[in-house]
Protein backbone atom coordinates (compact mmCIF):
# COMPACT_ATOMS: atom_id res chain seq x y z
CA UNK A 1 0.00 0.00 0.00
CA UNK A 2 1.48 3.34 -1.03
CA UNK A 3 2.00 6.20 1.38
CA UNK A 4 2.86 3.87 4.25
CA UNK A 5 6.60 3.21 4.08
CA UNK A 6 8.38 6.43 5.04
CA UNK A 7 11.70 4.91 6.13
CA UNK A 8 13.82 2.10 4.77
CA UNK A 9 17.11 0.60 5.92
CA UNK A 10 19.44 -1.71 4.00
CA UNK A 11 22.27 -3.61 5.75
CA UNK A 12 25.04 -5.63 4.16
CA UNK A 13 28.79 -6.26 4.31
CA UNK A 14 31.20 -4.24 2.18
CA UNK A 15 32.92 -6.70 -0.14
CA UNK A 16 36.46 -6.81 -1.58
CA UNK A 17 35.01 -6.06 -5.04
CA UNK A 18 33.73 -2.70 -3.68
CA UNK A 19 37.17 -1.23 -2.89
CA UNK A 20 39.43 1.17 -4.76
CA UNK A 21 43.23 1.12 -5.07
CA UNK A 22 43.55 2.68 -1.62
CA UNK A 23 41.74 -0.25 -0.02
CA UNK A 24 38.57 1.68 0.84
CA UNK A 25 35.11 1.39 -0.74
CA UNK A 26 34.74 3.36 -4.00
CA UNK A 27 32.62 6.48 -3.78
CA UNK A 28 30.81 5.16 -6.85
CA UNK A 29 29.85 1.98 -4.97
CA UNK A 30 28.47 4.10 -2.12
CA UNK A 31 26.48 6.17 -4.61
CA UNK A 32 25.07 2.98 -6.13
CA UNK A 33 23.95 1.82 -2.66
CA UNK A 34 22.31 5.22 -2.04
CA UNK A 35 20.46 4.95 -5.36
CA UNK A 36 19.32 1.39 -4.64
CA UNK A 37 18.04 2.26 -1.16
CA UNK A 38 16.39 5.42 -2.50
CA UNK A 39 14.68 3.45 -5.26
CA UNK A 40 13.34 0.87 -2.81
CA UNK A 41 12.09 3.66 -0.53
CA UNK A 42 10.51 5.60 -3.42
CA UNK A 43 8.67 2.52 -4.69
CA UNK A 44 7.61 1.73 -1.14
CA UNK A 45 6.12 5.19 -0.72
CA UNK A 46 4.62 5.71 -4.16
CA UNK A 47 3.68 2.16 -5.10
CA UNK A 48 5.03 3.01 -8.59
CA UNK A 49 8.19 2.58 -10.61
CA UNK A 50 10.36 5.59 -9.79
CA UNK A 51 13.40 7.22 -11.33
CA UNK A 52 16.25 9.20 -9.81
CA UNK A 53 16.19 12.85 -10.84
CA UNK A 54 18.75 14.43 -8.51
CA UNK A 55 21.22 13.87 -5.73
CA UNK A 56 22.26 16.87 -3.69
CA UNK A 57 24.67 17.69 -0.94
CA UNK A 58 26.51 14.37 -1.03
CA UNK A 59 29.36 14.35 1.47
CA UNK A 60 31.87 11.58 2.03
CA UNK A 61 32.71 11.96 5.71
CA UNK A 62 34.60 8.77 6.59
CA UNK A 63 35.85 5.74 4.65
CA UNK A 64 34.19 2.34 4.54
CA UNK A 65 36.49 -0.68 4.79
CA UNK A 66 36.13 -4.15 3.35
CA UNK A 67 34.01 -6.32 5.68
CA UNK A 68 32.43 -3.32 7.43
CA UNK A 69 28.74 -3.73 8.17
CA UNK A 70 27.14 -0.98 6.09
CA UNK A 71 23.78 0.58 6.94
CA UNK A 72 22.04 2.75 4.35
CA UNK A 73 19.08 4.57 5.90
CA UNK A 74 16.50 6.59 3.99
CA UNK A 75 13.76 8.82 5.31
CA UNK A 76 11.17 10.60 3.21
CA UNK A 77 11.37 14.27 4.15
CA UNK A 78 9.42 16.07 1.41
CA UNK A 79 6.97 15.30 -1.39
CA UNK A 80 5.97 17.36 -4.39
CA UNK A 81 3.24 16.41 -6.82
CA UNK A 82 5.23 13.49 -8.23
CA UNK A 83 8.60 13.90 -6.48
CA UNK A 84 9.90 12.35 -3.29
CA UNK A 85 12.92 13.76 -1.41
CA UNK A 86 14.78 11.35 0.86
CA UNK A 87 17.46 12.16 3.42
CA UNK A 88 20.01 9.36 3.20
CA UNK A 89 22.77 8.41 5.60
CA UNK A 90 25.39 5.72 5.12
CA UNK A 91 27.01 4.39 8.26
CA UNK A 92 29.53 1.61 8.81
CA UNK A 93 30.86 -0.40 11.72
CA UNK A 94 33.19 -3.30 12.37
CA UNK A 95 30.95 -6.33 12.92
CA UNK A 96 33.72 -8.25 14.73
CA UNK A 97 34.59 -5.68 17.36
CA UNK A 98 31.04 -4.42 17.63
CA UNK A 99 32.36 -0.89 17.54
CA UNK A 100 30.06 2.08 17.13
CA UNK A 101 28.56 3.00 13.79
CA UNK A 102 30.30 5.92 12.12
CA UNK A 103 28.67 8.29 9.65
CA UNK A 104 30.39 7.82 6.28
CA UNK A 105 28.17 9.62 3.75
CA UNK A 106 24.97 11.65 3.70
CA UNK A 107 22.88 13.37 1.03
CA UNK A 108 19.41 14.09 -0.29
CA UNK A 109 18.14 12.03 -3.23
CA UNK A 110 15.05 12.86 -5.26
CA UNK A 111 12.89 10.37 -7.15
CA UNK A 112 9.87 10.87 -9.39
CA UNK A 113 7.15 8.23 -9.75
CA UNK A 114 6.33 7.42 -13.37
CA UNK A 115 3.73 5.45 -15.31
CA UNK A 116 4.33 2.83 -18.01
CA UNK A 117 5.01 5.56 -20.59
CA UNK A 118 7.55 7.29 -18.36
CA UNK A 119 5.26 10.22 -17.53
CA UNK A 120 5.32 11.51 -13.97
CA UNK A 121 2.41 10.55 -11.74
CA UNK A 122 1.18 11.89 -8.42
CA UNK A 123 2.53 10.44 -5.18
CA UNK A 124 0.83 10.37 -1.78
CA UNK A 125 1.64 13.60 0.06
CA UNK A 126 3.83 13.45 3.14
CA UNK A 127 2.06 14.82 6.19
CA UNK A 128 4.44 16.99 8.22
CA UNK A 129 3.61 15.86 11.74
CA UNK A 130 6.41 17.26 13.91
CA UNK A 131 8.97 20.02 14.26
CA UNK A 132 11.67 17.51 13.24
CA UNK A 133 9.70 16.75 10.05
CA UNK A 134 9.53 20.45 9.24
CA UNK A 135 13.28 20.88 9.79
CA UNK A 136 14.06 17.85 7.61
CA UNK A 137 11.82 19.16 4.81
CA UNK A 138 13.54 22.57 4.99
CA UNK A 139 16.95 20.85 4.95
CA UNK A 140 16.04 18.88 1.82
CA UNK A 141 14.79 21.96 0.01
CA UNK A 142 17.91 23.99 0.93
CA UNK A 143 20.22 21.21 -0.26
CA UNK A 144 18.41 20.93 -3.57
CA UNK A 145 18.35 24.72 -4.01
CA UNK A 146 22.13 24.82 -3.50
CA UNK A 147 22.50 22.03 -6.06
CA UNK A 148 20.45 24.02 -8.58
CA UNK A 149 22.72 27.01 -8.00
CA UNK A 150 25.76 24.85 -8.74
CA UNK A 151 24.12 23.53 -11.92
CA UNK A 152 23.38 27.08 -13.10
CA UNK A 153 26.97 28.17 -12.39
CA UNK A 154 28.35 25.19 -14.33
CA UNK A 155 26.02 25.91 -17.25
CA UNK A 156 27.12 29.60 -17.36
CA UNK A 157 30.76 28.50 -17.28
CA UNK A 158 30.16 25.92 -20.04
CA UNK A 159 28.41 28.47 -22.26
CA UNK A 160 31.27 30.97 -21.77
CA UNK A 161 33.87 28.40 -22.89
Amino acid sequence: MSGQQRELTLRFLAEPTDVNYGGKVHGGAVMKWIDQAGYAAAVGWSGRYSVTVAVGGIRFVAPIRTSDLVTVSTKLVHTGTSSMHFAVSVEASDPISGGPQRLCTHCVIVFVAVDEQGKSVAVPPLQIASEEDRHLAEYAMKVMELSKGIEQTVERFRMAS
